[in-house]
């Protein structure tokens, strides 16, 4: 077993690379292989350490790929636009925080990329807030809040991740923090908005661009629902149906009821566009974690946390907000922290389905910082500059870490009464 040292010295080696705008790829891996290195396992046995770490994610990477179909249906049918549209229509200006909250949090929840998600909304948020005097930033908390929320209950790559690595069904995993989003999406909408300053410039009233050929809201839903309900066939009949065959499924139904198959091929094409630049990641992701999981941290966190009389239960969702604070990136965060801790967190007593859940809600609290590509790509998608972009860093915190606790709070519910 590798020390805990040089887990800790592959990690930081890791981190220092990403700030300095190293690739994320890359850097996991120098990581690993250095953390290897000073742990004592040698050039042989680090690289044996490594390959298996990646032979661990290599199904959620199928499946990830698998999830490209939803996705790019979504994105290239015009299917996430219909969405985003319908509600902030629905809702009207006199609630556009939770119409763009919500708009975001289902983009999301049904399987959009959250910085696409936000990429999507933020034209609608940019003319509502020339339109009635709202400043971008609070328009872009609302948004990145909102799919924060969506982020914990969807089939994104970091749920898949999560929930692979802990061996739990995708479904189970995503309702169990059902609870805390709903909850967490009315906490950004009617407190964290009321603390964000208001007196930015807000740009002149613009005209918004809206596509001539969106699909309807019902037949835009399609995909997404039949995805869910692929998923829900085994905790509720026990038919197991994958996500490698729900999600494509789920994709293709949607195609058909937009009446869009002649974008099957280029729907296909976007996804996998998409999908290629996180499956590679986790790959780098699965190196670091293969190292982590050989050494002894996961022993020293739990013996820290005894040693401080904290439950041991804490263990998942600080795993998933101290690997996403490494890496800036729900996915990566919730992939190493998964890989690298599972086997502690369920010795602690805590059930598959809640260990992925909870690490999947801790990698939201802090996966915005500047040195990964969301802070950044939200931002441009806003027109903030960088400085006004960090001050949105604490809002965007205290909406992951309320998300976190939530899940945390949900466990221990359902534990003690149920």
């Amino acid at each position: 077993m590798l020390s805990a040292i040089g887990a800790l010295a592959g990690l930081a080696l890791a981190i220092i690379m990403i700030f300095r705008k190293i690739s994320p790829v890359y850097s996991l891996m120098a990581g690993a292989l250095v953390g290897g290195l000073i742990g004592g396992a040698g050039i042989a046995g680090t690289v044996g350490m490594m390959t298996a770490g990646v032979n661990d994610v290599t199904p959620a990477v199928v499946r990830i790929l698998a999830a490209g179909v939803l996705s790019g249906m979504l994105i290239e049918t015009g299917a996430a636009e219909t969405i985003s549209y319908t509600i902030v229509n629905r809702l009207g200006t006199r609630h556009v925080h939770l119409s763009i909250a919500l708009a975001t949090m289902l983009l999301t929840a049904t399987g959009v990329f959250i910085d696409v998600a936000v990429i999507t909304v933020a034209p609608i948020a940019l003319v509502l807030s020339r339109r009635i005097g709202v400043p971008m930033p609070v328009m872009l908390v609302m948004m990145i809040g909102g799919g924060k929320c969506g982020n914990i209950i969807s089939p994104n790559p970091n749920t898949i991740i999560a929930a692979e690595n802990f061996g739990a069904d995708l479904y189970s995993v995503m309702i169990c923090n059902l609870g805390a989003a709903v909850l967490g999406l009315l906490f950004t909408v009617y407190v964290v908005s009321r603390f964000i300053r208001r007196k930015e410039q807000v740009a002149a009233e613009v005209d918004p661009v809206v596509r001539k050929d969106l699909p309807g809201f019902l037949a835009a839903i399609t995909g997404p629902v039949v995805a869910v309900v692929l998923l829900a066939l085994r905790p509720l009949t026990g038919i197991t149906v994958d996500p490698l065959v729900a999600l494509p499924a789920g994709g293709l139904a949607g195609l058909i009821a937009m009446r869009r198959c002649k974008l099957t091929l280029t729907s296909l094409a976007s996804g996998l566009g998409k999908m290629t630049p996180v499956a590679v990641l986790l790959v780098a992701t699965g190196t670091i974690a293969g190292v982590i999981k050989s050494s002894e941290l996961s022993a020293l966190i739990l013996h820290g946390l005894d040693s401080l009389h904290i439950s041991e239960i804490l263990l998942a969702p600080l795993a998933g907000i101290l690997m996403s604070a490494a890496t800036a990136s729900t996915t990566a965060g919730a992939a190493v922290a998964s890989s690298s801790f599972a086997p502690a967190i369920l010795t602690s007593g805590v059930t598959p389905v809640w260990g992925a859940a909870m690490v999947n809600a801790g990698a939201t609290v802090v996966d915005h910082l500047p040195h990964g590509s969301f802070f950044h790509a939200t931002g441009g998608a806003a027109d903030l500059s960088i400085r006004q972009r960090m001050t949105l860093i604490p809002f965007e915190s205290a909406i992951g870490f309320f998300l976190a606790l939530l899940s945390t709070l949900s466990y221990l519910l359902v534990t003690t009464f149920f």
